[in-house]
């Protein structure tokens, strides 16, 4: 590998005993925006800044790279002769630096440890190993220390960082509102074109607005728009011809209107998880380990039958077989007590009863009973007819 940690190699005094904490260094091809050729030269990352020797053992610098300008950081495509060459492309403020690693996983390395110290955060998306990324982290501990520590130097008014609003904001914030510098908007919508070209940003005053957008002309270029509040409310885009607007939110409509729809609000989402994880202990060992919760829904609990109520027909059945039964148990236990029994009864009513008319509906119960009597009934209604004829021809 041709890229090394740490080491000094000039004792105490020399010209590296001046730079910035080495942090990292190796060998790298290195093109400027002004250069026509690649230059194999020694490179040492120094606080945040690249300073390139001819060899590893020259002490003075040829040439320094401040990375206070960093815009973005790809990886370079393109073939090289050298096939296992991986290339990068260093975008500054100034231009573009084309970097050539001797391999993928030296480049991998290279952009682990500038984006540790630009963004003083390690990155999470690169392939690193476990002792690699122990590294980019001391790295980020020891440049965040040195920056505490270094002492400040007074910059000149128009690089002084953007100061919190003091007036309030009418109306709702639009989306594409960021709290950042101008460099930093810079930053953002150079690394993210895809999410928008135009956001909000606070003034340098502090008491005003602006509007930082990003297009595409053989390059970057940025413009930067003031908006100021009115006093009788309102905003204004502080351009040759003024465009007054009542909320913030017209403020960007006008410009998507005036540019055609070139200018786009910068949208960035931010990233979800798309599981739901949770930590928990292993019961043996006590080891704490990440789980990932099924994706399959929860099982419902199986749902009651609802209580069905009876039909106007069922009611009716039912109804009807009640009177059936009636009926049946009173004929039954009539025969049982009529024979033994005097007749009280006049035969004409008797008679009434056995042949009065009934509806011709195939449910009644009574005509059902007439067409199908019981056994027993049938005997008796035989005898009950036998002592009528009877007694009938007695009386004549």
């Amino acid at each position: 590998m041709a890229a090394a940690p740490v080491r000094q190699r000039s004792g105490p005094g020399g010209p590296r005993a001046q730079l910035p904490p080495c942090y990292y260094e190796g060998y790298l091809e290195k093109r400027g925006p002004k250069e026509k050729a690649s230059r194999r030269l020694w490179t040492c990352l120094c606080g945040n800044s690249l300073y390139f020797f001819n060899n590893a053992k020259d002490s003075h610098f040829v040439e320094k790279l401040d990375l206070s300008g960093f815009v973005s950081l790809k990886d370079d495509c393109s073939r090289d002769r050298n096939l296992e060459a991986a290339r990068l492309i260093l975008r500054m403020k100034d231009g573009e630096t084309k970097i050539t690693a001797p391999n993928l996983e030296s480049r991998e390395l290279w952009k682990g440890f500038l984006y540790s110290v630009v963004d003083l955060n390690v990155p999470s998306y690169l392939t690193l190993l476990p002792g690699q990324l122990q590294m980019l982290k001391e790295v980020v501990d020891k440049e965040r220390s040195r920056r505490r520590t270094r002492t400040p130097t007074r910059a000149p008014p128009s690089r002084a960082p953007p100061s919190p609003l003091s007036v309030p904001l009418v109306g709702e914030i639009p989306p594409c509102f960021r709290p950042v510098s101008r460099t930093e908007a810079e930053v953002l919508l150079e690394r993210h074109p895809d999410c928008g070209n135009m956001l909000l940003r606070p003034g340098r005053d502090g008491c005003s607005l602006a509007v930082t957008t990003r297009q595409d002309l053989n390059g970057s270029v940025f413009r930067h728009y003031r908006v100021t509040q009115r006093d009788q409310g309102g905003y204004i885009i502080d351009v040759e011809n003024p465009i007054p607007c009542a909320t913030l939110h017209e403020v960007i409509d006008a410009l998507v209107e005036k540019t055609a729809g070139t200018l786009q609000p910068f949208l960035l989402e931010e990233p979800y998880e798309e599981n739901i994880t949770y930590v928990s202990a292993n019961d043996e060992n006590g080891e704490r380990i990440l789980h990932t919760a099924p994706s399959s829904p929860l099982p419902k609990a199986p749902a009651l039958p609802p209580k069905q109520g009876l039909s106007q027909s069922q009611k009716t059945t039912c109804r009807h077989s009640q009177t059936d039964r009636s009926i049946h148990h009173c004929f039954s236990s009539g025969a049982d007590r009529w024979p033994s029994s005097p007749l009280n009864r006049s035969p004409a009513p008797d008679r009434r009863i056995l042949t009065s008319s009934v509806p011709a509906s195939p449910t009644n119960p009574m005509r059902r009973l007439i067409l199908s009597p019981s056994p027993l009934a049938q005997t008796f209604n035989e005898e009950l007819k036998m002592k009528l004829e009877k007694r009938r021809a007695s009386q004549e």
